[in-house]
């Protein structure tokens, strides 16, 4: 069988497929070397399930998939701007990447309202629908780039974290080289691992993916992350990081009441780490933290300086 994944999609590992459902008599897969629409080489990274075309926007498929996923409803949620619609508009040329979407007026405009099945009415609406998306959250705008491995809970957590596109576009050409403190203040993210970090950094790294970006944003009003009111708050703008086992509340709910009080979760421990809440069964993050001579709090301490 053949799963199609989309831009933003999270691939599955290949410890993850079911190879009980497979029939004695299969017969392996064969998969090519080449994209058969761009030629570009097709690779599978160590550990997924799946092959993939490198092409990234040089592949005519990948720049339609692209396309819908951007306009999908979890991420800039253009009404009038569906599957069908996409394929079309970039079979004519209209479409090639998102910022075109937004000239689409200025370009198209005559030549839509005269299209068969669309007219003055469709046009203006689909028009509206545009305008209303150039003003978008952080979170839905990093989503929408359909980078591999960002689906949105990872583009919240990154909306959160650094609060602005300027602070994220930033960071995320500092760490280019994968190595340095932006690298590791991306890693250091609760729910952001090394694949999610390389594959977001390495998009960014790409000239064509950069260009492109910055022709959709110079189109965009993007709404910063408002941090959380903490005002009084002893945790405001401490870096945390919780280890081992909460007895009183579960890790999400630990997260959550630092995040209220203006704190950051971090999932690795760091010279910037400010509290390290370690439980029963804290481990090497707790080693690390005295070591680096960091402030370690027992549960009931958080939850004393928690309020």
């Amino acid at each position: 069988w053949v799963t199609i994944y989309r831009a933003g999609d999270v691939i599955p590992k290949i410890e993850d497929v079911d190879l009980s459902r497979r029939p004695p008599d299969a017969v392996p897969n064969v998969f090519p070397d080449t994209c058969p629409i761009c030629g570009s080489d097709v690779v599978r990274e160590p550990g997924e399930a799946v092959h993939y075309c490198t092409g990234n926007l040089v592949c005519p498929a990948q720049q339609v998939e692209k396309l819908k996923h951007f306009v999908s409803r979890n991420a800039f949620d253009i009404e009038g701007l569906g599957a069908k619609t996409i394929e079309a508009f970039f079979a004519d040329g209209w479409l090639r990447e998102p910022a075109d979407i937004f000239h689409l007026e200025s370009r198209h405009g005559t030549e839509l309202r005269r299209r068969e099945g669309w007219g003055e009415r469709s046009a203006a609406n689909l028009f509206r629908s545009i305008a209303e998306r150039r003003r978008v959250p952080l979170n839905r705008l990093i989503f929408g780039l359909g980078i591999r491995h960002v689906g949105e809970t990872a583009a919240k957590l990154l909306a959160r974290h650094y609060g602005s596109w300027e602070r994220f576009r930033t960071a995320m050409g500092e760490a280019r080289d994968h190595e340095g403190p932006a690298w590791d203040d991306l890693n250091a993210i609760d729910g952001v691992g090394p694949t999610l970090a390389a594959s977001l950094v390495d998009f960014f790294h790409e000239p064509a993916n950069r260009a492109a970006i910055d022709r959709l944003v110079a189109e965009l009003e993007i709404e910063d992350v408002a941090a959380p009111s903490a005002s009084g708050s002893p945790l405001a703008g401490k870096t945390i990081v919780f280890t081992g086992t909460l007895e009183r509340m579960t890790r999400a709910e630990a997260k959550a009441r630092a995040e209220a009080l203006g704190a950051k979760v971090a999932g690795s421990v760091s010279s910037r780490t400010d509290y390290v809440v370690a439980g029963p069964g804290a481990g090497s993050k707790e080693k690390k933290a005295r070591e680096l001579g960091l402030t370690v709090l027992s549960e009931e301490e958080w939850l004393e300086m928690a309020g």
